[in-house]
């Protein structure tokens, strides 16, 4: 005892009277004295004193007394390379933190971050002191045998340590086998230690790639025993009372359009001619407040998913089946409860009248999108048009007349300044053994364009519906709306900037508008960095939310938007429909009932959405990268699609699959990465390589777990011009599906 006082005093008398200094431990050695055969528990002393809080250790493994150190809370977000920064939550700047200092925090992990220096124009950079809240309780990954400690190496690649697994927490996992791993103990100076909680089974068994995206993003397999009961106790008859009080439509000519695979149906059409010339378009949707109560079993769950979550091989429902599949879907030949918006419509596509009403309907058919195309078509189309069971002529006539209205309101928007990106869709056809037999681009038809339409004006009009009686009753009645920020000030002058080396400048003003970017995206159709300029301008649009504050939507350029056309999948179109009958409601508008506050349902719905794009994405990447295993060693056409301080991201358009060559497999040059202008620029050979450019590659390399796949240039990199490999442009998909507007 008398010997580690002998030490630890005069090294806490040194420090304290040095306050803001700080040394290597080598050198405090020297300065206290420290014989060389005392070195090690000199050492010993100072982990100890640092461990006990008594001082600090700081950047460069150096000590000093223990000072008040600035501190923040955020979430990390580590890169590929292993470093990563926190996202403080008090709106301050990101701080970096190097791979060696996050104390066992993993990505996504909300963090107290210590805030050591910060460097003129760089970011502070600081240490993690505290992991306040795990991102991911379960880890998914691939388990390895070893000969004392066996080990999980995750499928996570930002996910940088592997976890140690004794042999008694292994539970009966099996060399290269899927497992989900919990973890125990985490520490920046010992490995992470977990347990395995679940076996998923081999990689190469049927769906267990697809099951562990699922798991690693903690999304629900199943749904909770008390909501299955709720579920099953409800009434199949709707009882007459109900149809009594409701706006009859069964005798109308109502169909549904979804896709080939669709399980359930939310939405149908209706389209009949009136006596004024003008067009009577019907908008019907499901009713699922009819048959969820706020605050039940049921309500509670479907807020906590928020969702459905459309994986590459399966469906993550919102609503358990009975309801998404059944008593809310409307099928065919059945009567079904309805929310419907009824709309006046000019052959020029102006809303003169309209109405809000619940309904009762009986859907007449339940047509593909390649059904309607077929009988939009007829002979026309090439080969013949498929058989439609049960159509008739006044069904293709009525599909014509939609699609003609449909694309006079869709021009009537564009006009007004609604930005139409065209985004292509990969889609994954699996095999009986859940393999991926092909890979290929959706078909854009106009009978998707069709339902698209059709379901931005309805959703519009009902936002709009809101804004008029809030002005008639002058009161503040609280909304969910589906808002689109202008990009902001920064984004839109990396843009400017960006396409002003091009030589195609935009001159955004101090207010962009919708049609003022819009416009400008129409001038450069013909342009040779058309594919360039059209993904930039993607990234610099902000991700549309939802919010209780109206913005509006400025990439659909409405002053006014809600979603009301999904509440099947999707809880905001469920308090939308609440929200709309306590309005309604005969002795003026009521008080909402919700389980939750407005706002809550916003920020849950907007996370759970942003979760769900992960999921969905991933779960293609997984497929896509199985795929490509096949291909290894085979050569593409590809186009450069993204470009990184280590690399380019090339994506090969037939199959929308995208790699990485890095940069150590360019050309033998030193590679400086110009991120305001999306190139990296060789310093000795001038070689530019830019986001846009063609390269040809070849397939070396495919990392399935890790849904990584590596390409080589075939050839040397030489100054080229650029050709536009961008696959046919087509329609964005519908908004009431895929595309989430």
């Amino acid at each position: 005892m008398k010997e580690k006082d002998a030490i630890e005093k005069p090294l806490q008398a040194y420090l304290n009277a040095r306050p803001g200094q700080s040394f290597k431990s080598r050198e405090l050695a020297r300065k206290l004295g420290v014989h060389t055969r005392d070195y090690r528990n000199f050492k010993m002393t100072l982990r100890a004193l640092v461990e006990a809080d008594a001082i600090g250790r700081y950047k460069g493994g150096r000590f000093g007394s223990k000072r008040a150190m600035k501190t923040a809370e955020g979430v990390l977000h580590i890169k590929t390379q292993g470093y990563g920064f926190v996202l403080r939550e008090d709106g301050g700047e990101k701080v970096f933190v190097s791979e060696s200092r996050m104390a066992g925090a993993m990505h996504r992990d909300r963090v107290e971050v210590e805030i050591w220096s910060q460097e003129p124009g760089k970011s502070p950079e600081g240490r993690v002191v505290k992991i306040l809240s795990r991102a991911a309780q379960r880890i998914v990954g691939t388990f390895h045998e070893g000969r004392k400690v066996h080990y999980v190496t995750p499928d996570e690649i930002k996910t940088a340590r592997d976890i140690a697994i004794e042999e008694e927490l292994r539970n009966g996992a099996r060399d290269g086998q899927k497992v989900v791993v919990e973890v125990v103990r985490t520490d920046d100076r010992r490995p992470t230690e977990g347990r395995v909680a679940e076996v998923l089974g081999f990689p190469d068994e049927k769906g267990v790639d697809v099951l562990s995206v699922l798991v690693s993003h903690n999304l629900p397999s199943r749904f909770p025993s008390a909501v299955e009961r709720e579920v099953n106790a409800i009434p199949a008859a709707i009882p007459e009372s109900e149809i009594g009080r409701r706006l009859d439509l069964r005798d109308q000519f109502i169909f549904t359009i979804d896709p080939d695979d669709a399980k359930d149906f939310d939405d149908a059409v209706s389209l009949e001619k009136l006596p004024n010339g003008r067009w009577q378009l019907g908008v019907h949707i499901a009713d699922v407040s009819h048959f969820v109560t706020p605050g039940s079993a049921v309500d509670r769950e479907a807020l906590s998913r928020a969702t459905s979550i459309y994986l590459v091989d399966r469906v993550i429902p919102m609503l358990p089946e009975r309801l998404s599949g059944e008593l809310c879907s409307l099928r065919p030949l059945e009567d079904r409860l309805t929310y419907s918006v009824l709309l006046e419509v000019s052959d020029s596509g102006e809303v003169f009248d309209y109405r809000i009403a619940e309904t009762v309907i009986h859907s007449k058919h339940r047509l593909t999108y390649t059904q309607a195309q077929a009988l939009i078509d007829g002979a026309k189309r090439k080969p013949a048009p498929m058989a439609v069971p049960g159509a008739s002529p006044q069904l293709a006539r009525k599909l014509r007349d939609m699609r003609d209205l449909s694309q006079i309101l869709l021009r009537k928007w564009e006009v007004d300044g609604m930005i139409d990106f065209d985004l292509p869709e990969a889609e994954i056809r699996l095999d009986e053994k859940g393999r991926p037999s092909d890979v290929r681009i959706k078909e854009r038809l106009e009978s998707h364009r069709l339902i698209e339409a059709f379901m931005l004006l309805a959703n519009r009009t009902v936002a709009e519906h809101v804004g008029r009686l809030r002005l008639r009753l002058h009161e503040k009645l609280p909304f969910v709306y589906r808002v689109h920020e202008k990009p902001s000030t920064e984004k839109l002058a990396d843009f400017s900037r960006f396409v002003a080396a091009l030589g195609v400048p935009f001159k955004a003003g101090k207010s962009v508008t919708p049609k003022q970017f819009q416009r400008y995206l129409d001038g450069i159709q013909e342009s040779k960095h058309k594919v360039v300029i059209e993904d930039v301008a993607l990234r610099t649009m902000m991700k549309a939310q939802y919010d209780t504050s109206n913005v509006g939507h400025f990439g659909l350029a409405f002053k006014q938007y809600t979603h009301f056309t999904s509440p099947i999948r999707r809880y905001p179109d469920l308090a939308v429909h609440r929200l709309l009958k306590a309005y309604g409601a005969p002795e003026g508008p009521g008080r909402p009932v919700m389980a939750a506050s407005l706002s809550d349902i916003c920020r849950q719905s907007t996370e759970r959405e942003v979760l769900a794009q992960q999921a969905e994405r991933e779960s293609i990447r997984v497929k896509q990268a199985e795929f490509m295993e096949r291909h290894i060693g085979d050569e593409f056409e590809g186009v450069v699609s993204g470009v990184t301080g280590f690399g380019v991201f090339v994506e090969i358009p037939e199959f929308l699959i995208e790699g990485l060559v890095h940069i150590s497999d360019l050309s033998d040059d030193y590679w400086v990465h110009d991120a305001a202008h999306f190139r990296l620029t060789g310093r000795n050979s001038g070689q530019v390589v830019r986001l846009g450019d063609s390269m040809k590659v070849r397939v070396s390399r495919v990392l399935k777990s890790q849904r990584k796949i590596d390409f080589v240039p075939v050839a040397e990199l030489k100054p080229k011009p650029r050709t536009n490999l961008k696959p046919k442009p087509r329609p964005n998909p519908p908004a009431g599906r895929g595309k989430r507007r």
